[in-house]
């Protein structure tokens, strides 16, 4: 099973913070990409209740379905790799598969699929970086008429993690402003919408 223990760290930023990043790592146009989270839910919100996220997200050349589940440090993720075409028909049927990883999770938590429907998208334009302290994320994201910045920092170790994200904040300028995640953001910009 493609499972993965997911520790990260993140900041909302400034567009003048989000500047100062690029600048600091000299990222170029052309090491941002493009990708984008489709969310999926029940109508009462059955995986939001147990601080679950369901996402397929699509890039330019390839595409997954990821389930993430809170651990006592970090979220579980469970991946199955789809295509680009796979994932185009998913999004626009609303319909999930019934195969995979994900699938079986689903079903080992007692959430019957055919009860989630397509909830949401947030659009990213992504450049990641390999630090010594972990892969470091600077993400321009839009969903709802909404535009924010982040900066991510994905570690292995949650304390020491911890420790090398506030002095790579302090190094660059950037108090630390936490982040709910980017399906909360999405759910919560949609309800100022209603």
């Amino acid at each position: 099973m493609s499972e993965n223990l997911e520790i990260e760290f993140k900041t909302l930023l400034s567009i003048e913070e989000f500047s100062r990043v690029i600048d600091y790592f000299q990222f170029k146009e052309e090491q941002f990409f493009t990708q984008i989270n489709y969310y999926f839910d029940s109508a009462d919100f059955q995986l939001r209740k147990r601080r679950m996220g369901l996402r397929v997200r699509v890039l330019s050349d390839n595409a997954e379905i990821t389930l993430k589940i809170p651990e006592k440090v970090g979220l579980l993720e469970i991946n199955d790799t789809l295509s680009v075409d796979e994932a185009k028909a998913i999004v626009e049927s609303a319909t999930l598969p019934t195969i995979g990883n994900v699938y079986n999770k689903l079903n080992q938590l007692g959430i019957d699929q055919s009860d989630l429907r397509l909830i949401g998208s947030l659009t990213t334009k992504r450049a990641e970086i390999k630090l010594p302290q972990g892969l470091l994320a600077l993400d321009e994201s839009w969903y709802n008429e909404q535009h924010d910045f982040e900066l991510e920092l994905e570690v292995n170790d949650a304390t020491n993690g911890k420790k090398d994200f506030l002095s790579l904040l302090d190094t660059l300028t950037i108090k630390e402003s936490p982040s709910p995640n980017k399906i909360q953001r999405m759910m919560l910009s949609s309800k100022e919408k209603d």
